[in-house]
């Protein structure tokens, strides 16, 4: 056996939890690489709802996921996922499945702009109202750049605090690797 990256791993567990026509949620949409991973998943019957804070993200995530894949079953959501709960329809909570973080800047964005741990832990929150049971939150958290460590513990604090029943928490991480290698957070409902 070999041991998986990170992102591979968070892709893994998602792949193992969700299945077609499933609601999904990609909670920082980025350039749209796990939205399409999330799309591809839940296929054209289900639905990823994507948010971003950056425009400049959800146009690239648009031009990427319409060159990519079908985009039917796409939201893409100009604001932060701490609005998750007000941003997906009511008719949707309680159903929906999964959900993925990526956590820290867009890639070749501006670095000043980050993920912050209040809106993130905001979000979790949110999810595991929405969520229905063993549903999966995975969230890459990259911490070596400015800010992202104050972000890292301020999640590592909440979800050690969550209640066993409501919810299992997993921490996947190469613990020695140099420069803060990113690593995995799985939430899975109960």
């Amino acid at each position: 056996m070999k041991l998986m990256k990170v992102i591979d791993f968070a892709h893994t567990l998602l792949k193992e939890s969700i299945t077609k026509k499933e609601i999904v949620v990609d909670a920082t949409v980025g350039n749209g690489y796990d939205t399409e991973f999330l799309a591809n998943l839940v296929g054209p019957e289900g639905r990823v709802f994507g948010f971003d804070i950056q425009k400049i993200a959800i146009e690239l995530a648009k031009k990427y996921l319409a060159e990519k894949t079908c985009t039917d079953n796409i939201v893409l959501i100009n604001k932060g996922h701490e609005t998750i709960k007000d941003s997906i329809p009511e008719q949707y909570h309680g159903q929906v499945a999964g959900a993925i973080f990526n956590l820290g800047y867009l890639p070749g964005g501006d670095k000043q702009i980050i993920t912050q741990g209040n809106t993130t832990i905001n979000a979790l929150k949110q999810l595991l109202e929405i969520m229905k049971p063993e549903a999966l939150i995975v969230l890459v958290i990259y911490h070596g750049h400015p800010g992202g460590a104050i972000e890292r513990d301020q999640i590592l604090n909440f979800v050690q605090t969550i209640d066993q029943k409501q919810a299992h928490v997993l921490q996947y991480q190469f613990i020695n690797q140099i420069n803060q290698p990113p690593f995995v957070i799985a939430i899975e409902k109960r």
